[in-house]
């Protein structure tokens, strides 16, 4: 059976938005394209990061590997 998550704290929607950010970054170096604003200019942006979509993209998977481990 699937379990379902509730996120209901900013913290909690943070880190769902982060990670949804990240998924919709890897589709964009796979090729996918979306209309209205890049993933990664939305990343650059928001987290200040710089460098390609493939350094961004590693960048980005710390900085989740860094918020998962402060849960």
């Amino acid at each position: 059976m699937n379990e379902m998550q509730v996120y209901d704290n900013a913290r909690a929607i943070a880190r769902f938005r982060m990670r949804a950010l990240h998924g919709a970054l890897k589709l964009e170096t796979l090729g996918m394209k979306r209309k209205g604003r890049s993933a990664y200019s939305i990343v650059k942006e928001e987290f200040k990061l710089k460098g390609n979509k493939e350094k961004v993209l590693q960048q980005l998977k710390n900085l989740l590997d860094l918020v998962q481990e402060t849960k």
